[in-house]
């Protein structure tokens, strides 16, 4: 068994020592080799040339090859910031564009407000300077399968009666029925309750105008076989003793509907006329 380890031992310390004369030899081989590309480069031999450039070409591939990763990355890196930079970027600019377009609706809205206000200032019978008629903003308009009216912004503050027409330039469409301090309800012409004193036609017919609930209101109480004319103008009579006669409300047709001349689901302001009322009977 001892001379079994002692073999062992003797057989690993040759080994070694091989080992270490190999790579004693190899250094020293190295070293020469060494010396005599020098000498032979300092005496300048034809043939050192061709074999120096074919080195020096293969060591500078080489040192390509082996700096490529350390500029490659740098390049990956900027690139993939740039293309996060560019993304946020992005959104942000989608952010604004969103925000422009809301302001740009919010000023569309308004110039029509606008353009339909002034609509109303340059109509025929304008009412500046006039303390008869007020004008008022639709706020509600209450639509119902029969029942049609609309709440404005004018009360009893700003002088509004019951009883007093609702103008939409200079066309009539209801009258006010309900009064609070700061708004009024006003029933229009078309409301199932709706009942209006009417004339039309070069003879002065006298009729009633009834609301049905629908877009266009018919006319009763006509005279006993009396035929109505297609597109005459219906007016106010007055016979009420509400409203003053001559206000415009529409154009007949030949079974006795009434076409509006203000379409009543478009209504935006409007304009209460204070003076064609006799506040008498209120």
């Amino acid at each position: 068994m001892s001379s079994s380890r002692d073999d062992f031992s003797i057989a690993f310390r040759s080994a070694l020592l091989q080992r270490g004369a190999a790579q004693k030899f190899s250094l020293f081989s190295l070293i020469i080799l060494a010396l005599i590309i020098f000498f032979l480069d300092i005496y300048s031999f034809n043939f050192i040339k061709p074999i120096r450039s074919i080195i020096n070409d293969g060591v500078y591939r080489i040192s390509l090859v082996a700096s490529s990763p350390s500029r490659f990355v740098p390049h990956v890196t900027e690139g993939f910031t740039n293309l996060i930079n560019i993304k946020n970027e992005n959104e942000r600019l989608k952010k604004e564009l969103e925000l422009y377009k809301q302001k740009e609706l919010n000023v569309e809205y308004l110039e029509n407000q606008n353009k339909n206000l002034k609509k109303i200032l340059d109509s025929e019978e304008t009412f500046l300077g006039k303390e008869n008629i007020i004008l008022s903003k639709v706020l509600i308009d209450k639509n119902s399968p029969y029942l049609k009216s609309i709440i404005i912004n004018r009360g009893s503050k700003s002088g509004i009666l019951k009883g007093m027409p609702v103008l939409d330039k200079e066309y009539l469409v209801g009258r006010i029925v309900e009064t609070n301090y700061l708004s009024s309800r006003v029933l229009l012409l078309n409301d199932l309750n709706s009942r209006i004193p009417v004339t039309f036609g070069e003879d002065g017919i006298q009729g009633i105008l009834k609301g049905n609930g629908g877009t266009r209101p018919v006319l009763e109480y006509l005279p006993e076989g009396y035929i109505i004319e297609e597109g005459l103008d219906v007016f106010t009579s007055g016979k009420d003793g509400i409203f003053s006669p001559g206000s415009p409300i529409g154009k007949t047709f030949a079974n006795g509907e009434v076409k509006l001349f203000s379409e009543a689901s478009q209504l935006s302001f409007v304009k209460i006329d204070t003076a064609k009322i006799n506040k008498e009977n209120f």
